[in-house]
């Protein structure tokens, strides 16, 4: 009776054994088919990068065999330097910047242009008699620093406007307060803070860039173009998981503002659910206009980037032009001239 119940406990023994080698292996290999990669968005988190987040809280990075360290952008942190330095995998940044990078030697490429349609704006209140870019001549003008001003000037000269430029900071109070005629800000942001302070839409005047044949397409993935050579599979796949990331957001919109709120609560950042919803709704504007399909989403058409290009060679910010089929490279998906 002893040894039969031995037996049985040796025929358990080796059932169990057989188990973990039938299913230890599986799991590991799993494991080991996730690549570790980080990427760090050019802000403090907020809904201008809700799809990144929405991609990695709902599986959706994993599921492309991808592990993402999201790091925290803000204003002390310079996404290209963190490519360069090999502190970061993948970053986001406005099209202008990277072309400008690109030009100066770094070798970097855009691997998806989430942002189709520029978001920097001029506001201005009627009731200063501006209704047409004609009218900004003389003008007072808040504007911020580097990147932001091409489009501006690009503008004013276009028009042959002679305006006075005043430096703008992240507020826009000195234009709640009448200190200049018209100020810079973003569709997503600054514009919904007028709008809170009390100003009614029929009080302001918009002028977007885009309908002047400006149109600087703004956020787009980055990363360098070694690490887009090593391994292109997961380069893509990384583009790939964050564009559907971006479509969830949108199509989830109260859970993808959870998400959003807290990130920026974990990073110590101001929330306000109204403003990240309104952000939220600009940034499908922008990267879902009127006309744009789901699979169209990321491409970087190459009529875009000529725009953009030619105006900093203009303006002397880049001294010649990078070429196209170096500067992006598709996952798939044909760029459109």
């Amino acid at each position: 009776m002893q040894k039969i119940i031995l037996n049985g406990y040796t025929a358990l023994f080796f059932c169990l054994v057989t188990l973990i080698f039938i299913f230890v292996p599986i799991a590991a290999f799993a494991t080991n088919t996730l690549h570790n990669v980080s990427f760090i968005p050019q802000w403090s988190p907020q809904a201008q990068f809700a799809g990144y987040y929405v991609a990695y809280e709902k599986g959706i990075y994993k599921k492309y065999g991808i592990n993402v360290n999201i790091l925290t952008g803000g204003p002390y942190t310079v996404p290209f330097k963190m490519l360069e330095e090999k502190r970061a995998d993948f970053c986001t940044a406005w099209l202008s910047t990277a072309i400008q990078k690109r030009s100066q030697g770094l070798r970097l490429v855009n691997i998806a242009q989430i942002v189709k349609r520029s978001a920097l704006m001029l506001v201005a209140k009627k009731e200063k008699g501006i209704t047409r870019p004609e009218d900004l001549n003389g003008k007072r003008i808040g504007l911020w620093r580097d990147e932001f001003r091409l489009q501006p000037m690009a503008l004013f000269k276009k028009f042959k406007l002679n305006v006075t430029i005043v430096p703008q900071a992240q507020s826009i109070n000195l234009f709640l307060r009448d200190g200049v005629d018209v100020a810079s800000a973003m569709w997503y942001n600054e514009y919904h803070t007028i709008l809170s302070s009390g100003i009614n839409i029929d009080e302001l005047t918009s002028f977007f860039f885009h309908e002047y044949g400006l149109n600087f397409p703004e956020d787009g993935i980055y990363t360098l173009e070694e690490t887009f050579k090593k391994n292109k599979d997961l380069v893509c796949n990384f583009a790939k998981a964050s564009i559907e990331g971006w479509l969830y957001a949108f199509t989830h919109e109260e859970e993808a503002l959870d998400i959003v709120l807290k990130y920026m609560k974990a990073a110590n950042v101001p929330a306000n659910r109204v403003h990240q919803k309104w952000m939220l709704m600009r940034m499908k504007d922008l990267i879902l206009p009127e006309g744009t399909t789901d699979t169209s989403t990321g491409i970087l058409n190459k009529e875009d980037f000529l725009r953009v290009a030619r105006e900093l060679k203009d303006n002397g910010l880049i001294q010649t032009i990078p070429d196209f089929d170096l500067f992006y490279r598709t996952c798939g998906q044909s760029a459109k001239n």
